[in-house]
């Protein structure tokens, strides 16, 4: 018998990456592990997601093969916190006394090389002895990363970093010795050389400590201790210790440590840093509250519902945390490029150097100096970069929105949308039907509503949950129903005192043939004309009566609507509601496109549907009936309300039950798309300006010829340009969410 696989997923920190090429080597590496079914790693967030089977692999072994690539395994993700600050603390430390000496030591010897004095053999010397703390100090530790790399079989940044700087210190080494070759020294070049990439790598980490600053915040809101009373005492205890069930105090003022409903108590509670409502929401006896949030301004006692991983803040985390490590497709352009890069680049060092040297004639000094500048310029770490620090940023910015976007498909797929489609009932409605009218053609209006709340009550049909509601208002005493069934999406039948009792809608009865639909049909179909919901009831064959039902619009379903068709989007509704009832909705919310009498099962179909007809869809729903058809929808929008996220349900999930955050969950997504595109341009751009002027291609024409020292500083730059138009997506505000104000 085979015995059955223990898949886990752990998400693993990872020190000491410096470009694409080492993430590269570290998912390779970690596929090859016995067991490991599929390995990412995250240059931007410097982490590594691994899905293996534990009876294979462990995370020893996961360890052992980080560290001997020569990165630094930091722990996982929920223990590596606090060993990753230190680690990053003392790196930074090391950071600045390198860049410190590199130029104490480099800009001194820059200046010598300028004085009009002859380099006799004690002078280059006294610079070598001068430069060696320098060179120990700051390049050794670059030689040691680059011969690591090389043992490893990866052609990283750490090997170009290696070959400039090795090439200009053999050369200054030649100068010292050689007397021919005096001409040649470059210890300044070497020095600054490593201290503009230290310098670069320095400015990058702070930069890229700054993109995950949205998890660091959703982290401290996290409540270490709540206040509980089991029996007849209160205690203290640690939030980890809450159980569910427990009877929780929460004073004025205090983080509300678990989720859970209000058993006594009314006060307002600061929800901003879960859903972005600026003000504070009213709770009293019944409504859920979210452990993270603020209690203002009253006690307020509430059962623990939710604890650990399952509160909603664990899960925010959690999800965060996951769509930050994804990649959206685009990224591939970058990876692929990547991939080629670096041979390439060697190979047109090498050419440069040959060209000017063998073929033009010039001098010896001027060719070796292209060859440098050309290995430390072209770095495509800012390639790396591009995509994962805006992913990053952007995700992060969301979810201070309340608007959790799953996965990087969703980003790209947001520029690409052409047609918004929208459930009815929940999403653009308030989900709270109510009954306003009921005509009984026989027996009383009261009678015909106790009957039908009493078959009705076995129902979780909004509409169902409308009649008992309103047949609990006029405290009508309902009775117990045999042989309840549902017949889905059209209605329910049981029996009740003997009789066969369907309640249902007009098509429904039609269908099956209740006598008296077709006299009432005028009735009914002015109620529909004004966009009520209208429930017929038949008692054994024969219609009794029916119910007129109407779910008031969202305030925010008219605006969003608009919003969606400026920005050029087709815009349709779908609904199990007859056509009639529908298009009274859309009219008042300017929908033109109605998909009517749809069932539940079958909106997947007609998203497919659009799709089949080239329509690159969004489907907006509740995330929970919907999630058929938020599956199928290129890019799947489930509403939560606030309260009850569907975290499973849709690749993006507002946390507001406002629907202009559906907009503007589109706006960001594009404008991230937009800054990725940006970020490449500029790596790119940096490339291709840059290595030309390294080879000394426009030398002819300017005279200009790049040191390598002013190399390495563009290169390091080109990293934290990229970074920081990341960062600049931590101040965008979506124009959905500016027309809140």
């Amino acid at each position: 018998m085979t015995q059955a696989k223990e898949m886990v997923k752990t998400e693993i920190r990872i020190g000491g990456m410096t470009c694409a090429m080492c993430a590269g080597a570290i998912e390779k590496a970690l596929r090859q592990l016995p067991g490991v079914e599929s390995a990412s790693v995250n240059l931007g967030s410097e982490q590594a997601s691994v899905y293996y089977d534990r009876e294979k692999t462990g995370l020893e072994k996961i360890k052992e093969v980080i560290d001997s690539l020569g990165y630094r395994y930091l722990g996982v993700e929920e223990d590596a916190g606090e060993n990753e600050k230190k680690l990053l603390n003392r790196e930074m430390r090391i950071r600045r006394r390198r860049i410190a000496v590199g130029f104490a030591t480099g800009l001194p010897l820059m200046a010598i090389m300028f004085l009009p004095i002859h380099f006799s053999f004690l002078w280059r010397l006294g610079m070598l002895i001068f430069s060696l703390p320098g060179i120990y100090f700051l390049a050794l530790p670059i030689f040691r990363a680059g011969g690591r790399a090389l043992r490893n079989k990866n052609l990283n940044m750490d090997v170009m970093y290696s070959m400039g700087i090795g090439v200009a210190l053999v050369s200054s080494l030649l100068a010292t010795f050689i007397d021919r070759f005096h001409a040649f020294m470059f210890f300044d070049t070497v020095i600054l050389l490593a201290a503009f990439l230290n310098l670069g790598k320095y400015l990058e980490n702070r930069a890229k400590g700054k993109t995950s600053e949205a998890i660091k915040k959703l982290l401290d809101l996290r409540p270490r201790s709540a206040r509980v009373i089991r029996g007849s005492s209160e205690m203290e205890i640690a939030v980890d210790d809450v159980q569910v069930g427990d009877l929780v105090l929460v004073r004025p003022g205090e983080k509300i440590p678990v989720d859970g409903r209000v058993l006594t108590g009314t006060g307002y509670v600061d929800e901003a840093m879960i859903s972005g409502e600026p003000l504070p929401v009213l709770k009293k006896e019944g409504d859920f509250l979210i452990g993270g949030t603020i209690n203002k301004n009253s006690m307020l006692r509430f059962q623990a519902d939710k604890v650990g991983k399952d509160t909603m803040l664990a899960q925010i985390i959690q999800l965060v945390k996951t769509a930050q490590g994804s990649r959206p497709p685009l990224q591939r352009i970058a990876d692929r490029y990547v991939a080629f890069f670096i041979p390439v680049i060697l190979a047109f060092a090498v050419l440069a150097f040959s060209a000017w040297y063998f073929l033009v004639g010039q001098t010896f000094l001027f060719s070796v100096t292209t060859l440098i500048s050309v290995l430390v310029i072209a770095c495509p770490c800012a390639l790396g970069l591009a995509t994962p620090t805006a992913v990053i940023v952007g995700i992060g910015r969301g979810a201070e929105l309340g608007i959790l976007i799953k996965k990087g498909e969703a980003l790209e797929m947001a520029g690409k949308l052409t047609c918004v489609l929208f459930d009815k009932t929940g999403t653009l409605t308030v989900g709270k039907p109510q009954v306003t009218a009921v005509r009984a053609l026989t027996g009383s209006e009261d009678e015909l509503l106790r009957i039908a709340a009493s078959v009705e009550r076995n129902s979780q049909h909004p509409l169902a949950e409308a009649i008992v509601q309103a047949a609990q208002k006029r405290q009508l005493s309902l009775a117990d129903v045999h042989h309840f069934d549902t017949i889905e999406g059209q209605g329910v039948q049981a029996e009740l005192d003997g009789q066969k009792i369907i309640v249902g809608s007009y098509l429904f009865c039609s269908r099956i043939g209740v006598v008296g639909v077709e006299a009432a049909a005028v009735q009914i179909g002015k109620m529909e004309s004004s966009g009520q919901s209208v429930v017929l009831l038949a008692r054994n064959g024969r219609l009794a009566g029916f119910l007129a039902i109407v779910d008031e619009l969202k305030p925010s379903a008219a605006q969003a609507v608009a919003l969606f068709r400026d920005m050029g989007l087709a815009v349709a509704m779908i609904t199990g509601d007859n056509h009639p009832a529908a298009a009274v909705v859309g009219r008042r919310i300017g929908i033109e496109q109605i998909i009517a009498q749809v069932m539940p099962g079958e909106k997947a179909r007609e998203v497919q549907q659009l799709q089949n007809q080239g329509e690159i869809v969004a489907f907006i729903g509740d995330g929970i009936n919907d999630a058929p058809a938020l599956a199928q929808a290129d890019i799947g929008i489930a509403v939560g309300g606030g309260t009850d996220v569907a975290m499973e349900s849709g690749d993006i999930v507002l946390v507001k039950d406002d629907l202009r955050d559906a907009v503007a969950a589109v706006q960001l997504s594009r404008k991230v798309m937009g800054r990725i595109r940006q970020n490449l341009f500029w790596a790119f751009a940096y490339n291709m300006a840059l290595i030309p002027l390294a080879a000394g291609l426009f030398y002819p024409f300017l005279h200009i010829l790049l040191p390598p020292e002013v190399a390495g500083l563009a290169m390091a730059m080109s990293s934290v340009t990229v970074v920081t138009l990341s960062l600049l997506l931590k101040k965008y505000v979506p124009p959905a969410t500016r027309s809140m104000g």
